[in-house]
């Protein structure tokens, strides 16, 4: 089977040939690309790709890229796939059917919140697999960090004492974070006995969360883990994603009243503009209940 660096050089190669593009478009597209294919993980065949995986991709990209960077690397792409589609590589375009946001960035879909309860509050916690997914994805919504920043989260930088959490983010700068009553329990059992513990080789390095090998948890990996509970919970899998954890905890704080400004902290954001986007996820959604509930609403 051709490997996705092989696929990538068949492709630059008949940009070159056959559509004659300049070295400098070239050099963008095949940027564009293995930064999709990084975010995806060597080990995770092109194949499974989904349209959902696609958008989560953008809507990532989004908080940190340009709207004109966000829709090149969408032009990218779907340039490749269609290319391997042609060529008979693929049988199926997944960024066919990916909207371009018209702004230049879309909303973010948080979840229902009686969707994440129900995901959340049905976890088992009979195995040392159990209690890590419940902490993880419990610190996935509790604060809405990164995929990124729990990848990287120490054991050390968790302070169950001042119930506080240090986070590590984009250039290596430090915001600390609230440790709720949900999430506390949640690292505590996995920390205690029958949990992390359990794992091989846990403490041959500082990491929070751990795979089954005794190693890091990778992104792909905290992927799979979002992927598996949701299956079980009947909850689709298209819909939610590490990403999604982060638009569900802003979108759902504004909703019950946060300061914008305490949620730019929470999150990371350098700019408050970057927030300010949750406060039209929210405020759409009250417009939503509002129509459906008030008796005069269409009067």
């Amino acid at each position: 089977m051709t490997t996705p660096d092989a696929q990538v050089s068949e492709y630059v190669q008949w940009l070159t040939v056959e559509k004659g593009r300049s070295r400098a478009t070239i050099e963008a597209y095949e940027r564009d690309i293995e930064a999709f294919l990084s975010w995806w993980g060597p080990d995770r065949p092109l194949a499974d790709v989904t349209t959902g995986d696609l958008e989560n991709y953008l809507n990532e990209l989004r908080d940190t890229r340009a709207a004109s960077s966000v829709a090149r690397a969408l032009s990218s792409l779907r340039g490749w796939w269609g290319f391997l589609v042609e060529e008979g590589q693929l049988d199926v375009d997944p960024s066919a059917h990916v909207t371009p946001s018209r702004r230049g960035r879309t909303l973010p879909k948080p979840l229902p919140e009686e969707t994440v309860a129900l995901l959340l509050d049905t976890l088992p916690r009979q195995t040392p697999v159990d209690r890590r997914d419940r902490a993880l994805l419990e610190l996935l919504y509790g604060t809405g960090a990164r995929v990124s920043e729990v990848v990287g989260l120490e054991v050390q930088d968790l302070d169950f004492d001042e119930e506080l959490i240090r986070v590590t983010g984009k250039g290596s700068k430090q915001r600390l974070v609230p440790m709720g009553r949900s999430l506390k329990v949640a690292l505590r059992d996995y920390l205690g006995p029958g949990g992390r513990s359990e794992f091989p080789r846990p403490r041959a390095h500082a990491h929070v969360f751990v795979n089954v090998r005794g190693g890091a948890l990778s992104r792909q990996g905290i992927d799979l883990v979002i992927a598996s509970r949701a299956l079980a919970a009947g909850i689709n899998r298209s819909t939610i994603s590490a990403h999604v954890f982060r638009h569900s905890c802003a979108t759902h704080m504004l909703t019950h009243g946060a300061d914008i400004r305490v949620v730019q902290e929470l999150l990371g954001h350098a700019s408050i503009s970057t927030t300010q986007i949750y406060t039209a996820v929210s405020i759409t959604s009250m417009q939503r209940a509002y129509s459906n509930a008030h008796p005069r609403a269409h009067d």
